[in-house]
């Protein structure tokens, strides 16, 4: 249908630029929203970091195996420290952290494990999402044994049983 009058034509200009302007206001919106959206990301997951780093500092009555030495909880948490500086800016997540820097030695492919007070060992990656799994839960207080239930794969084998 054709505009019948020069105002019937102003008015549908009228409309077109505001339906544009319309458009790229809120596309403009939305992309100044994406970098505060990014920001906050990645402040969560430096503070997930850094408090999967804190719990490790923390844990009591575990040794940490690396290289077939035993190593305190601090020098565990000095360790995945350094290891993330010398990642610079590579490893962004806890997740991350666990999988590329919390496993095993860079230098000589050796799983990381870690001994529980009660002697039973396990991989250093399972200990370590069990901390993240608690904090992810909300969970305050400090913990040597993961939140998580033994499946048959890591399930714990006892001694005398």
């Amino acid at each position: 249908m054709k505009p019948r009058t020069s105002h019937d034509l102003w008015v549908l200009r009228a409309c077109l630029a505001l339906c544009i302007a319309l458009g790229v206001a809120a596309s403009v919106s939305r992309a100044a929203d994406a970098p505060a959206a990014t920001d906050r990301a990645a402040s969560r997951d430096a503070a997930e970091i850094d408090a999967l780093l804190a719990r490790v500092a923390q844990a009591r009555d575990v040794v940490f195996i690396r290289n077939g030495s035993e190593h305190s909880a601090g020098e565990a948490a000095a360790h995945l420290r350094r290891k993330l500086r010398a990642a610079h800016g590579r490893v962004r997540t806890a997740d991350q952290l666990i999988d590329f820097l919390g496993t095993r030695s860079s230098l000589t492919g050796i799983a990381y494990r870690v001994r529980l007070a009660d002697g039973r060992e396990m991989p250093s990656a399972q200990w370590l999402r069990g901390l993240l799994h608690a904090i992810r839960a909300g969970q305050a207080r400090t913990l040597s044994i993961p939140a998580q239930p033994a499946t048959p794969a890591n399930a714990p084998v006892r001694a005398g049983r």
